[in-house]
């Protein structure tokens, strides 16, 4: 290769690479809040590229949607590792929900059984929930995270907060911000937790593991 040839070749995987992002951003919009069964050009016209670029880089729909979630399983483990790195076990895991709730990956839950389940979403689905796991350990060893708490439910609150309307409006992470707030508030732990412990039977993980493998 030619030396005037090698910023070319550079040029053209950069522009593929802000193409990737500009898709994944947008497909992650347009299947949250118009669903899994939105069309694929939907997403090409929100990210600004055209379908033929879309299908050149995801030859089918369900490939992106695999890619979407090996994404949001990323970004899980990224918001856990710097959970753990933080010096208050409570605030690594406030730090966390909200992380997770920003960037809204639990809002891809609708998509689960929808796709092929591929070993790479098995791998990147598997680290995050270690990592989570450790986040929440770390919290109820300190004491902070009420005993009847579990990470199930920490999963649970970021998957609501985490949907988006189909036509959102500027006061909607105000909001969004002042629920999660309420809602870990509820998630401390306090002297009188075991006179009023949460309603019901904690949920079960197998729920999504039944989810993502359905056919």
């Amino acid at each position: 290769m030619s030396t005037s040839e090698r910023p070319r070749r550079r040029g053209r995987q950069a522009e593929a690479a802000r193409n990737d992002l500009r898709l994944l951003a947008a497909a992650r919009e347009v299947f949250t809040t118009l669903g899994a069964d939105a069309p694929v050009s939907a997403v090409a016209e929100r990210a600004g590229v055209g379908i033929a670029t879309l299908y050149r880089r995801y030859g089918t729909k369900e490939e992106l949607l695999q890619k979407l979630t090996v994404l949001a399983a990323d970004q899980y483990s990224a918001a856990a590792r710097t959970a753990l790195a933080a010096s208050d076990p409570w605030e690594g895991l406030a730090g966390y929900v909200r992380d997770c709730v920003a960037f809204g990956p639990g809002s891809l839950a609708p998509i689960a059984g929808t796709v092929r389940f591929t070993v790479e979403m098995e791998q990147a689905g598997r680290r995050s929930d270690e990592l989570a796991e450790l986040v929440v350990a770390r919290a109820h060893d300190a004491g902070v995270l009420r005993a009847d708490a579990t990470t199930v439910d920490v999963f649970l609150v970021i998957e609501q907060f985490s949907r988006r309307p189909p036509v959102p409006t500027a006061e909607d992470p105000n909001a969004r911000e002042r629920l999660v707030a309420l809602v870990l508030d509820g998630l401390r732990a306090r002297p009188d937790n075991a006179e009023f412990p949460l309603p019901g039977h904690a949920p079960s993980a197998a729920r999504y593991d039944e989810l993502w493998n359905a056919p």
